[in-house]
């Protein structure tokens, strides 16, 4: 049976966002976990679907629904893992590229999360449900580089909240298409699903807010490496927004050049700052810029 709950809105609560609300009063959800559940239309304002944004009016009415427990399709597998960082709180990989974040559907077996069940046994956040323990944040398939991985509910929620205010800072090198005559710029641009094609993101007028802010590390007649960082992160936001500047990253099968013949993706995530969930002590954590990039400058 799927759990429901009802909340109703208060006078001290009008005016909060939707998703937020929420979140307060079910700490043990996180805020990406709830958006999921009104995108999916698992919640209702007074019967009604509304956006995460929606601005709460007194006595309004939330049916949450929340979908029944999958059964745990990730098994442990013993899968060789670049560790950068570790304690009893948190775990940092370096993620080749080629791996998947966590299970889908059609993939169990070879992610990123059957390896952590194998080294981490139990001690993996539980938030996020069986699938993606631990996972608070993710990295594409072909997109390398650190990812942090929580190893308890109340890091998950630490970290989780540096992500929404903005204040775990993330920076990727990415090469791009094309000669860039400038030195930098950020693109401002919304991003949302693509209406057309379900599967891809796109720059939409009513999508979500989404920033990022790049410099021209290096640049030849056909290629220019990027240092990029972001202020928000949506799905795929780095990759929609390069092409949207006619910069698509080099290897995008999904947003690149129909002409593009690389095979790998030039995106690696190589540098994090963060505050330290327990200790509050501020870690940053880099990594060299990986070999398939020094066929293209170095």
């Amino acid at each position: 049976m799927d759990k429901k709950i009802n909340l109703k809105v208060s006078k001290n609560n009008a005016g909060e966002r939707l998703d937020r609300f929420i979140c307060n009063s079910l700490p043990n959800s996180s805020r990406t976990f709830i958006q999921n559940l009104i995108e999916n239309n698992m919640i209702t304002v007074n019967k009604k679907n509304e956006k995460a944004g929606y601005k709460l009016k007194i006595n309004d009415e939330i049916f949450i629904s929340f979908p029944e427990a999958e059964k745990l399709k990730a098994l442990p597998e013993d899968i060789k893992l670049e560790i950068v960082f570790e304690d009893k709180d948190l775990i940092v990989i370096n993620k080749p590229q080629g791996m998947i974040t966590h299970p889908a559907e059609t993939v169990h077996e070879g992610t990123l999360v059957n390896a952590l069940l194998y080294h981490c046994k139990d001690s993996l956040s539980g938030i996020n449900g069986v699938l993606r323990p631990g996972i608070v944040h993710r990295l594409d398939k072909d997109t390398s580089g650190l990812i942090i991985v929580c190893k308890n509910d109340k890091s998950h929620r630490e970290i989780a909240k540096q992500i929404e205010e903005r204040t775990l800072k993330r920076s990727y090198y990415a090469i791009v298409h094309g000669k860039v005559e400038f030195n930098q710029g950020t693109v401002n641009k919304p991003i949302g699903r693509d209406k057309t094609h379900r599967h891809k993101m796109a720059v939409i007028k009513n999508g979500r807010n989404a920033i990022t802010h790049f410099k021209v590390l290096k640049t030849t007649e056909k290629y220019s490496l990027f240092e990029c960082n972001l202020e928000t992160g949506r799905t795929h936001q780095i990759r929609v927004h390069m092409a949207s500047i006619g910069h698509p990253v080099i290897g995008d099968k999904t947003y690149g050049k129909k002409t593009d013949k690389e095979n790998k993706m030039m995106l690696h995530a190589y540098k994090l700052v963060f505050k330290h969930p327990t200790s509050k002590k501020q870690i940053k954590l880099e990594i060299s810029i990986p070999e398939r990039f020094k066929t293209f400058f170095y």
